[in-house]
């Protein structure tokens, strides 16, 4: 098998966009092959994340159309992959195993999403489509509700009182404001106080509106390609040593809530074909749609025991100066959620990272990254772990 490396990356800002899904990926794209010093026309294939486009534009069958704007040929292959908010996340790794395969030389990956047109209802409703539509969605069951059960459960389960959670969980919304504040792309840059947090809205016992990510307009793009062929096309190439995926059932298959199987085995396969573990990790873009999400993801990658994440959080562990920085581009939760290029646009945030390219966020000394993107209520979860070449 090839080693497989990222050439460039190219990425929009996230937030409320007048740019249509197409103009925002050719933004990105055209930036990602910029980098790279190749050519549309030179990419044998598009592995492209979108989950919503028709509701949102009324647009399927989209990667084709995304190809065609960035000036790619009629033989390239152009996909579209539909993971919920791990959707860009799984079409790298693809494209990643087809270029690893021998099958492709150079491919490109990404993904593109325009929420905010569809307002709150809309999306709201269209969100809770990657729930399970029977035994969930029917219910009534949110995202939001399902993150809210796995903090009581998670209080619960290791005898943490609610109260000290909750600040554990604000500490991570001020956490990803305050690198928000320094990444010129994020949606939301401005900083909080855990004030700030404990003080806004309920929105599913305890999360509060500012547990919350928000719902955000972008696109981001990845030209991935056969290292042998290709490492000398930049002067920092970007090996991916790792990848894994995994898969679950609907929620009330899985009894504890604070351990996700498709995460715990995603993780795993990813540490092993990359030889590294979690220790070994030096900078981590995680899955932060709620403050929860980030402490429970944190204990199943390995990188704190089981119980253990809330304190560690509270010492400073994953600040920008701390033991393990977690999204130092602001995560979800102040970088923005354009569910459709979430993955694609974390990939972006370690390759920078790993390149000293990030300014006033870099990660000192940063080698190894990972990217963990989560799709549904913990249906699908996709890891890749990023490397210097």
């Amino acid at each position: 098998m090839r080693d497989v490396v990222i050439l460039g990356v190219g990425m929009t800002k996230f937030g409320v966009s007048n740019l249509s899904q197409k103009e925002m990926f050719a933004e990105a794209a055209l930036e990602a092959l910029h980098e790279s010093q190749v050519k549309a026309k030179d990419l044998q294939a598009l592995f492209v994340g979108n989950v919503l486009g028709d509701f949102e534009e009324g647009q399927i069958n989209i990667a084709p159309f995304l190809a065609a704007e960035i000036g790619m040929k009629a033989e390239a292959p152009a996909t579209r992959f539909e993971s919920a908010c791990a959707s860009a996340t799984v079409a790298v790794r693809h494209a990643v195993l087809m270029v690893r395969s021998g099958e492709y030389d150079i491919v490109m990956a990404g993904g593109t999403e325009r929420t905010a047109i569809m307002g709150t209802p809309l999306a709201t409703k269209t969100f809770a489509m990657g729930s399970h539509s029977e035994y969930e969605r029917f219910s009534g069951i949110t995202f939001p509700g399902v993150f809210g059960m796995v903090a009581h459960q998670y209080a619960a389960k290791y005898r943490i009182p609610l109260d000290s959670l909750t600040h554990a969980m604000a500490k991570v919304a001020v956490k990803n404001h305050r690198n928000g504040v320094l990444n010129p792309l994020a949606h939301f840059r401005k900083e909080i106080t855990i004030d700030t947090v404990l003080g806004s809205p309920m929105i599913a016992d305890p999360l509060q509106l500012f547990d919350c990510c928000p719902f955000s307009d972008g696109a981001a793009a990845v030209v991935i390609a056969d290292a042998e062929k290709f490492k000398e096309r930049v002067p920092k190439p970007i090996l991916v040593a790792g990848t894994g995926q995994g898969s679950a059932g609907p929620v009330y298959r899985q009894k504890d809530l604070t351990r996700m199987a498709a995460r715990e085995a995603s993780a795993k396969h990813a540490y092993e074909e990359a030889g590294v573990g979690p220790s070994d990790i030096d900078v981590i873009e995680l899955h932060d749609c709620f403050t929860i999400a980030e402490v429970v993801a944190l204990e199943m990658l390995g990188i704190f025991d089981f119980g253990a994440a809330p304190e560690a959080i509270e010492r400073g562990d994953t600040a920008l100066d701390g033991k393990i920085p977690v999204n130092p581009s602001g995560g979800l939760k102040a970088k923005g959620h354009p569910i459709g290029a979430t993955g694609a646009a974390q990939t972006y945030e370690i390759v920078k990272q790993l390149r000293g390219e990030c300014g006033d966020r870099q990660v000192k000394d940063a080698e190894i990254g990972l990217v963990d993107t989560l799709g549904g209520d913990f249906g699908t979860v996709c890891n890749l772990v990023l490397r210097r070449y």
